[in-house]
Order: structure tokens, then C-alpha cells, then sequence
């Protein structure tokens, strides 16, 4: 998309029914067919919500006797920071290197695009992460699912159509959000804070 392209300011249920479309039909055409229809509050209100409903779950679950080592408050603060910071931090990269790469890519488009399939991979982690044996499951299954929408995205986004670009793009972005994670995760005195959340490689 141009970097004129109109932004709309689309409700919850209509930016879920996106990510539907997003998830079941990945192509950079379907990417490429919503990104222009939110702006930047959209996207993070979106993420936001994702942020807080990873932060209730895990304060809720930290409340468990086989959770006792992390405290109700840390869990939620910690989710309700690390999950837009993450989320930040790796959609400005790809925006950045897009735009070193000749992309024409807005960083709205970027981020509205990330945002439709981030969310509800991670709230579907946060929901399932804590169940036993499942959460080995979703250990694997959401962050590789991240990285082939994350493929898909990084190439719509930035309208950097390259296969091996976009794969660039792709990893530079993501060791930039493990850095930001690790970073984190020290900050909060922890090397698995927010581990159930869906995280490219359960870096908070």
C-alpha cells in the first residue's frame, strides 16, 4: 500500500474478524487487503488487549500453590508491559529495515498488520499456556506460527516482496525482540517471565 493510504478506526469485533481472515487464509494478498484499515491506536489498542488479558491470566495463576514463586502483582505488571514493549520493539525494527531496504511500507501498516495475527495467537496461549501438557503444545506451536505469519507480514507491511529480504527483515526484527526480552527478563529479576505468552521465542 501507498503511503497515502486511508486509515480507519475499526472496532474490536471487526478487527477480530480480520485476524480471522488473516489466520485462516495467510497470504500477502489478505495482508494487503487490511492493513489500511486501522491506523497506529488501533493496532496497540488491539495489542492492549492482549497485554491485559495475558496479565489477569497470569496473575490469576501465580495465586496457585505450584505457582508460588511469582507474585500476583509481578505477573501482572509484567505481561501488561513486556507484550506492548515487545510488540513495539520488533514492528519498529521491521518498519526501520523495511525502509533501509527500499520498502515503501507505512509504520501504521506495520504495526496494524503484526497486530492482527499477534493478538489472538497470544491471547490463545495466555488461555491454554497453563494447562499441563498443552502448554508444551503451545510452546512449539505458537512461536512457529508466529514466525510463518511473521514471514508473510514483514513482506505485505513493508512492501518488501523479496523472499531473502523479507527473511532478513524477519530475523534481525526477531533477535531485536529477544534482546528486548532478555533485557526484561533481568529487569524483573526473572529468565521466564511471561514464558506461557505467546512470544516469538518466549522471550518475556
Amino acid at each position: 500500500m501507498s503511503s497515502t493510504s486511508p486509515q480507519l478506526k475499526p472496532s474490536v469485533q471487526a478487527m477480530f474478524q480480520q485476524s480471522l481472515a488473516v489466520l485462516f487464509k495467510p497470504s500477502i494478498d489478505t495482508f494487503e487487503r487490511f492493513e489500511w484499515r486501522g491506523g497506529l491506536g488501533s493496532a496497540y489498542s488491539y495489542v492492549l488487549i492482549a497485554a491485559l488479558i495475558s496479565a489477569l491470566v497470569g496473575a490469576v495463576f501465580s495465586l496457585l500453590p505450584n505457582h508460588s514463586e511469582i507474585t500476583f502483582g509481578l505477573q501482572f505488571v509484567n505481561r501488561l508491559v513486556a507484550i506492548p514493549l515487545g510488540f513495539a520493539v520488533f514492528t519498529g525494527l521491521t518498519y526501520l529495515l523495511g525502509k533501509a531496504l527500499k520498502g515503501t511500507g507505512t509504520y501504521a501498516e506495520v504495526a496494524y498488520t503484526f497486530a492482527l495475527f499477534y493478538v489472538p495467537l497470544s491471547i490463545l496461549d495466555s488461555l491454554l499456556g497453563w494447562i499441563p501438557l498443552v502448554n508444551y503444545l503451545m510452546a512449539l506451536v505458537v512461536p512457529l506460527a508466529m514466525l510463518y505469519y511473521g514471514y508473510i507480514a514483514v513482506r505485505s507491511s513493508t512492501n518488501v516482496y523479496d523472499p531473502n529480504k523479507g527473511l532478513i527483515l524477519l530475523v534481525v526484527s526477531t533477535l531485536g525482540y529477544l534482546l528486548t526480552g532478555f533485557a526484561l527478563s533481568l529487569w524483573f529479576g526473572k529468565l521466564s517471565i511471561g514464558c506461557t505468552q505467546a512470544n516469538f521465542f518466549c522471550a518475556f
